[in-house]
């Protein structure tokens, strides 16, 4: 069965170069009516025009797709909501959002200033955030909705120098993992992908040979996968150079220890056994923690 999108509105934000213009680009191809907006900005976040969105909305024109451009800042929750309201005058509907708009502004965290550290987590999380709060009361009031959160392998995973871009990118996870929940009555989808691509971001972090296998296309296939009326929710997806992986956040079994004056002394020595990964779960929801300590502790009684 194909993956298309027609009859289908989306949102890509960030989407006027690099990932976000392959991203609007192959849904416009797929059959969406495409909202295209980027602040047009540098990488770091300074500047704008709404110049960059226009040219991919006219690619998409001139092969025969709809399209609009917007040059909004997404962390502007006013003119994110016109954003929305420009998609629903011109259509009728917002089905996906994309939230791929982003900047960098890399420096060891000794060496950060916290207004970096701030900018970089308003761009990337509160973006997000707006963008969703924006498309949310429509996509409730439609009884569908598919939201695609971009987050990274370094929120996933660390990445030295980045300690802003990581913190924002693992809480678009935890963004996602909540808005799936309550999302989930309204068959609104929301998923994650992390995404390894070059683009203006990752210029001079690689080598070039390295650059020239990560094409940003390579890693549209998990968008559209995560974007589809199919999709799963509450998946996070890796993609890059050709491979796709999924990432997951995991519960171990853990131990019971009890209250008492030497558990910490138990604690470090059993660590290992807390660590343990066999039989660990992929919580459905946070309640899983108390869950399996609460009934450990009562088992314990018993």
């Amino acid at each position: 069965m194909g993956i298309d999108f027609q009859g289908r509105v989306a949102i890509v934000t960030g989407a006027g170069g690099g990932l976000g213009r392959q991203h609007a680009l192959a849904l416009a191809k797929r059959g969406a009516k495409v909202l295209v907006n980027d602040l047009g900005g540098a990488v770091d976040g300074s500047g704008g025009t709404v110049g960059a969105a226009q040219a991919v909305v006219d690619e998409i024109r001139a092969a025969g797709g709809e399209a609009l451009a917007n040059g909004a800042s997404v962390t502007d929750f006013a003119a994110v909501e016109a954003m929305v309201q420009q998609a629903i005058d011109a259509w009728g509907r917002v089905d996906i959002l994309v939230n791929n708009a982003g900047i960098l502004r890399d420096k060891s965290f000794a060496k950060m200033s916290m207004d970096d550290f701030r900018l970089v987590v308003d761009v990337h999380l509160m973006g997000a955030a707006n963008c969703c709060k924006a498309a949310w009361p429509h996509m409730v009031a439609q009884q569908y909705g598919r939201i695609v959160m971009t987050t990274s392998s370094t929120g996933l995973y660390g990445n030295f120098g980045q300690a802003n871009y990581g913190a924002a990118k693992l809480a678009q996870v935890g963004l996602m993992q909540t808005l799936a929940i309550e999302g989930a009555k309204y068959n609104i989808h929301v998923n994650a992908l992390a995404p390894t691509a070059a683009t203006r971001m990752t210029e001079g972090l690689m080598p070039q040979e390295v650059l020239d296998a990560l094409k940003p296309e390579a890693v549209v296939p998990a968008m559209l996968v995560l974007a589809h009326e199919s999709a799963p929710t509450r998946t996070v997806l890796c993609a890059g150079a050709g491979t796709f992986e999924a990432a997951h956040i995991t519960l171990t079994q853990g131990i019971h220890l009890g209250i008492g004056a030497d558990v910490p002394e138990q604690l470090a020595a059993r660590l290992a056994e807390v660590t343990e990964r066999a039989g660990e779960q992929v919580p459905q929801s946070g309640a899983a923690q108390g869950t399996n300590e609460v009934g450990r502790a009562l088992a314990a009684r018993a």
